[in-house]
């Protein structure tokens, strides 16, 4: 997955902001991989793979939008199970939901995540999934990285499975 981020542009140096606040001096631009079909393509079989090599059932796929939605999709079309999109915040047009898609209660879903840094994407999304009667105790992500997300997720009973850590990608 290393070269496939790397021969896609997606790792950057330079200072950039991070969705969590915190500064880096390099940025992993999942969208440069997930606007790619052959890097989507091959971040959904590495994510199936993982699923059954870990044995890994579920009912539905979870993607946030919009940086995870076209993971959702790729791992669906891979695995041939139903997604659903968790939005950000409620439209205040149409349905109003914060999940699109059909689901019932019940269900076991897996989120999937582009990168996970401090899991404030993935803790909301968990939040919302649960709130709805789903159980969530699973988080796939292509990028771990490594900046305490993993740890959040754990102390709420979600193990966090990547493709990749930070330390790998910048080839520490």
């Amino acid at each position: 997955m290393r070269k496939a981020l790397v021969d896609c542009g997606a790792i950057l140096y330079g200072d950039f902001t991070l969705a969590s606040g915190k500064k880096s001096r390099y940025y992993i631009d999942i969208k440069k991989a997930s606007t790619n079909p052959d890097v989507l393509r091959q971040v959904a079989r590495e994510m199936a793979g993982t699923m059954r090599a870990n044995d890994v059932k579920v009912d539905r796929i979870a993607g946030v939008v919009l940086g995870s939605v076209p993971l959702a999709v790729a791992l669906s079309l891979e695995t041939g199970i139903p997604f659903i999109m968790v939005r950000k915040e409620k439209k205040d047009h149409g349905t109003g939901k914060l999940i699109e898609g059909v689901y019932s209660k019940g269900e076991r879903v897996l989120v999937v995540e582009d990168v996970v840094t401090s899991a404030g994407s993935a803790l909301y999304a968990i939040e919302t999934l649960r709130a709805e009667g789903m159980t969530v105790d699973s988080i796939y992500s292509v990028v771990d990285r490594e900046e305490g997300g993993r740890q959040k997720l754990a102390e709420i009973g979600v193990q966090l499975t990547s493709l990749v850590t930070a330390t790998e990608v910048l080839g520490k």
